[in-house]
């Protein structure tokens, strides 16, 4: 969700509504960090179910959380799940995690679809239509996309028809070797423009041509440093398009560059869905700087100081990096599909939360 959106909520079951939309799709067998206090990330995590998990999930969250925490540093913990025990035990370890790295759990809610309950006060409530109702009226009416109906359905819309592309890459190839890296590259720049100014869908051939040109990593390069927090929705448009499209061969790029652009909007969950479309067999080092920044919780924000180095980084990686190796994939058991540091800030019962 886009960072710049607020979402006020009042009470666990706004806070519970709100989730979704925070996230970008609604959570399943899940923990949903929730930041209350400003700089800290929100993340999902698969909902640990074995002592073993529970500490697997503690250590890996306990990183990026301990980065970002300063005095004061407090979370809402949401569990989803039917399995209120688990819940539990499981926000019980996340939260005693957290603490160890200075991050206060002032919350801790089980949320079952139905009824909500929170933990430490054994108050309850309904999760009710009024909450989600409000809270989906201020994101359509913010332009906001509206969340996925869970995480497969999100990689699934990224699934798509590569046989087209696949008949005209070979024409593409050989026009791309009658011509030069510069004149690409002048040509990709000009039909992004393009794109930004009438957001037209790609035609196979163009679609193909722009796919060999992003092969190249100044033609890629280039494109990757148009992006900007301002430009991010085109970005994602032009990229989940031609990830749907894109045979495996020339796959990598495109969703690279989909994750990135998902990143620096906010959108983590579609970033790593993007990254899950790079082919397994085709290490691609901008895919690892950007499931760690993910991993890190780096905020988008931070893009503007740290892109000179993360560039230069990328270029060195694509120079040398191992055939065969899949560099900086992390350890995917939890999510993290917002690490980005959505606060939730404000006095009393009223919160708000930047979207992310």
């Amino acid at each position: 969700m886009d960072p710049d959106i607020k979402l006020v909520v009042q009470s666990p079951d706004e806070l519970i509504a709100a989730v979704p939309h925070v996230l970008g799709f609604k959570p399943e067998e899940s923990i949903v960090l929730m930041p209350i206090t400003k700089g800290l990330p929100c993340a999902r995590v698969d909902l640990p179910t074995t002592a073993s998990d529970r500490d697997g999930v503690s250590r890996a969250l306990r990183g990026p959380y301990g980065q970002h925490a300063r005095p004061g540093a407090m979370v809402a913990l949401v569990c989803v799940t039917e399995d209120r025990r688990s819940a539990e035990l499981a926000s019980q370890h996340v939260a005693a995690g957290l603490a160890e790295v200075g991050v206060e759990t002032k919350l801790r809610l089980w949320a079952n679809g139905q009824r909500w309950v929170e933990l430490d006060t054994g108050a309850s409530g309904y999760q009710s239509q009024q909450a989600a109702d409000r809270m989906a009226a201020t994101t359509v009416l913010a332009g906001a996309v509206q969340p996925a109906a869970n995480r497969d359905s999100l990689a699934a819309s990224l699934a798509g028809d590569h046989e087209p592309l696949t008949a005209v890459l070979p024409s593409a190839r050989d026009a791309a070797d009658n011509s030069t890296p510069g004149r690409e590259r002048d040509w990709a720049l000009d039909r992004l423009e393009q794109f930004h100014a009438d957001g037209r869908r790609l035609s196979d051939p163009e679609a193909a041509r722009l796919l060999v040109a992003v092969k190249t990593t100044a033609t890629r390069d280039a494109l990757w440093e148009d992006m900007s927090r301002d430009n991010t929705s085109s970005h994602i448009a032009l990229w989940t398009d031609l990830t749907r499209r894109a045979p495996d061969e020339v796959r990598a790029a495109p969703a690279a560059l989909l994750g990135f652009s998902s990143w620096l909007k906010g959108d983590g969950a579609r970033a790593w869905c993007a990254l899950d479309q790079v082919p397994a067999d085709q290490p691609y080092p901008l895919a690892a700087i950007v499931a760690s920044a993910l991993q890190n919780g780096l905020h988008p924000r931070e893009w503007e100081r740290a892109s000179a180095t993360m560039r230069e980084i990328a270029g060195e990686l694509d120079e040398s990096y191992v055939p065969g190796h899949r560099p900086g994939r992390p350890d995917r058991h939890h999510d993290d599909p917002c690490m980005r540091g959505a606060p939730m800030t404000g006095g009393g019962p009223s919160r708000t939360a930047p979207g992310c």
